[in-house]
């Protein structure tokens, strides 16, 4: 249980900042709990040759999906809506679309560059801390970051 607990303190930053984009605040102590229980339960379909935080964070993404389908939703009676407010749905297409064009352009880049790029953005972690973290120095994180944030301006400004 030491290696949970030394995985759990390691890594509960970087899940609970991408759960928290996708739940409510209130819940994501325990969806983070499940992440980490289903984290410890499959440690053996782990492949140690990919990266282990974009695998937690696909459990991650699986759990807080199975969280949100199993919430009851919110009904308001028709007759005291006239007009919902806000966009009519065409942005979130396009924002679904922008996300995809730029998840298949960051699976074109070297698994370096990929994942320094994800932990900066998606992990929110600093590039001191990425360096931190994957054992590397200073000077390595931020080269594999620009470049790979250049190959995809490059590979965007193709699509």
């Amino acid at each position: 249980m030491d290696a949970l607990a030394e995985c759990y303190r390691t890594h509960a930053p970087l899940v609970r900042s991408y759960l928290r984009r996708l739940i409510p605040v209130q819940e994501l102590d325990d969806v983070t709990q499940v992440v980490f229980a289903e984290v410890w339960r499959c440690r053996h379909r782990f492949d140690p040759a990919r990266s282990l935080e974009t695998w937690m964070l696909a459990i991650a993404h699986r759990r807080a999906v199975d969280h949100l389908r199993s919430r009851r939703p919110a009904t308001v009676p028709l007759d005291s809506i006239a007009e919902l407010p806000g966009h009519d749905g065409r942005l979130d297409g396009e924002a679904l679309a922008t996300r995809d064009v730029v998840g298949r352009a960051l699976a074109e880049l070297p698994a370096a560059q990929r994942e320094a790029i994800e932990l900066a953005y998606w992990g929110e972690f600093s590039q001191r801390e990425i360096a931190e973290r994957l054992g590397l120095p200073l000077g390595t994180v931020k080269a594999r970051t620009a470049r790979g944030l250049h190959r995809l301006h490059t590979l965007l400004g193709a699509a």
